[in-house]
């Protein structure tokens, strides 16, 4: 007990410098979201390429996030953290300069670069479970992930704040303070103290593909796909599909804004409900509100509409994400974590970069009804695959 005392002290001091830092960082999603399909329609060949700079975001997350990991595991955490918020502050200048010269492929690049960026965020919620004890790791996961409220209010902010400093080259000022932002996070960042990993831990552990192969890891990659991935494909169209619908940029700003607080804001709770009522149910509990905020989405196209649909799917998103995290540390010991949490996020986020160009050709072609309507046939999914592996956990337990 006092070791696991101590271990969390530990963990507690970590978990602060790294909810400040997804609070910095936060922001740099909140801005491509908020702006990467209004700059793509704008510069882009086709209106069915709008949403491609989002798309790619997503590309460069899912390509990051095994570099990422072989950083973080031979170098450590705080070197691919270094690393990824480098990327971030490229990004800002990049985008900067393809709106003030109006190319439609550096402003991609951009969003590549901003995509490795946003990988390497998301290891802070692993981070920040690193010698934790088995009881306070879904809180760990949690806390650093409600650092994020304040990167939604922020990016959607900055954009408001910074979008007309610069005409007539709307948006480049936002994306020079997107890459200051950056820059604070990297100084932040680099107080972070994980430990180097020892090199007699690089081979230890199970093959990937025995840890890959357990159904209990299987149902967590599921939930973690299908939740990140319908929020993303729902969330990129959602700025576009309300500038269509006639509705101004800070309206869909600010429905950005509070979409991402709603992603975030409950993760103060989240832990605790993960540890009273068990991942399994807060996962489920996390897809059927999806299912919810698809629903509301069929019901008009007001802002206010898309308002409470980005809510709830940001609600989902939050109760999904996060216990389908806390579920794949269940699946792997000590020595394998940087592996094996690299290749579910590699699955999550290279998933959700299809998700994201599929949403933009549905945008396009069938409108915002479409878009939602995906939701339901891949939440059913699923839940059966979560509930599949629930029984089947059940019952090795019980034949134990």
């Amino acid at each position: 007990m006092e070791t696991s005392l101590k271990l969390d002290r530990r963990t507690r001091s970590n978990v602060t410098r790294l909810a400040l830092a997804q609070a910095l960082a936060g922001g740099n999603a909140a801005v491509v979201v908020a702006t990467g399909g209004i700059v793509g329609a704008a510069l882009g060949p086709s209106p069915a390429l709008a949403t491609l700079p989002v798309t790619v975001f997503a590309i460069g997350m899912a390509l990051a996030t095994l570099p990422a990991g072989w950083l973080a595991r031979y170098y450590g955490r705080r070197t691919a953290f270094l690393s990824g918020a480098g990327c971030g502050a490229a990004a800002g200048l990049i985008a900067a300069l393809a709106v003030v010269i109006g190319s439609f492929a550096l402003f991609c690049l951009a969003t590549l670069f901003a995509g490795f960026y946003a990988a390497v965020i998301q290891s802070f919620r692993f981070a920040a479970a690193d010698g934790a004890s088995p009881a306070f790791r879904p809180r760990a996961i949690a806390w650093v992930l409600a650092g994020g409220i304040f990167g939604g209010l922020l990016g959607p902010q900055l954009v408001t704040w910074t979008m007309q400093l610069w005409l007539p080259y709307l948006f480049a000022a936002s994306y020079l303070a997107q890459a200051g932002v950056a820059l604070v996070a990297a100084l932040v960042l680099a107080g972070v103290d994980l430990p180097r990993p020892e090199r007699a831990s690089h081979a230890a552990g199970r093959p990937l593909g025995v840890i890959v192969r357990q159904p209990r890891f299987m149902a967590a990659a599921a939930c973690g796909i299908v939740s990140y991935g319908l929020m993303n494909m729902v969330m990129t169209s959602a700025p576009l599909a309300m500038h269509m619908c006639g509705l101004p940029i800070a309206a869909s700003n600010f429905a950005i804004q509070w979409h991402i607080v709603a992603m975030y804001g409950p993760s103060f709770a989240t832990g605790s409900l993960i540890a009273r009522f068990g991942a399994q149910r807060v996962v489920a509990a996390g897809l059927l509100l999806i299912v919810g905020a698809a629903a509301v989405g069929l019901t008009g196209i007001t802002a206010w509409h898309f308002m409470a649909t980005l809510v709830l799917l940001g609600l989902g998103w939050n109760f999904g994400f996060i216990g389908a995290s806390a579920l794949v540390l269940e699946t792997h010991r000590a020595e394998e974590r940087t592996r094996v949490q690299a290749f579910n996020d590699f699955l999550v986020f290279g998933t959700m970069a299809f998700g994201s160009f599929l949403s933009g050709r549905v945008l396009a072609a069938a409108g915002w009804d479409a878009v939602v309507m995906i939701v339901f046939p891949l939440v059913a999914l699923a839940l059966a695959l979560l509930l599949s592996g629930g029984m089947l956990r059940r019952r090795v337990a019980a034949a134990s």
